[in-house]
């Protein structure tokens, strides 16, 4: 490849990471209420852009598409920042480790594979990443107790944040993640051409 080939890739490659990162951003707009979790929990689709980017041009693309909707949603977010934290971390981990396992099988069974892997580490890294990190920093605006309280509201018997977090959070985690990876499915092959030539 030569040297303005290189560039011309690098060039698009930034370009198509912006539209990416500029559409996931507007689809964390529309959240969508989800039965039989706390109220404070939504589902959105923003990071489905993320895993088009990764699937497109490999991890990078996707986990810096990530970072940036994410610093851009910090300008009208409602949640101090504690929610862009945790919406970035998770999606770098579901496009980080899909668009590495689908570059290495470029095959219809290893985006299958890529797509579960990821929304399974997703799912995984969410229970120490909510219990340790989110979920510490939520109680300094709400008592441990009440968002307890939220959960004990949908299953009376859960009786621990940790509890909580296995039974709700870590299954919600691999659904969504997964809802993103059919959507991409049914819509990849009919925008991958202009992808790659954007």
């Amino acid at each position: 490849m030569t040297t303005a080939s290189k560039s011309s890739n690098r060039t698009r490659v930034l370009a198509v990471t912006a539209i990416l990162s500029a559409v996931a951003f507007v689809l964390q707009y529309f959240e969508v209420p989800v039965p039989l979790m706390p109220s404070f929990i939504k589902l959105d689709f923003s990071d489905m852009p993320a895993l088009i980017g990764a699937f497109a041009y490999g991890p990078v693309c996707g986990m810096v598409t990530e970072v940036v909707k994410n610093l851009l949603h910090c300008t009208v977010s409602q949640s101090f920042g504690i929610g862009e934290i945790s919406n970035a971390l998770l999606g770098m981990v579901f496009t980080g480790v899909a668009g590495l396992v689908y570059r290495n099988h470029k095959t219809k069974k290893g985006a299958v594979t890529a797509s579960f892997a990821g929304a399974a580490a997703m799912a995984l890294f969410s229970f120490p990443c909510n219990l340790f990190l989110v979920y510490p920093i939520y109680y300094n605006f709400m008592p441990k107790e009440t968002i307890l309280a939220a959960y004990q509201l949908i299953l009376p018997s859960v009786t621990s944040i940790e509890q909580s977090l296995l039974i709700f959070n870590v299954p919600f985690t691999f659904i969504k993640g997964m809802i993103d990876v059919v959507i991409t499915f049914l819509i990849y092959k009919k925008i991958s051409p202009l992808l790659h030539k954007a």
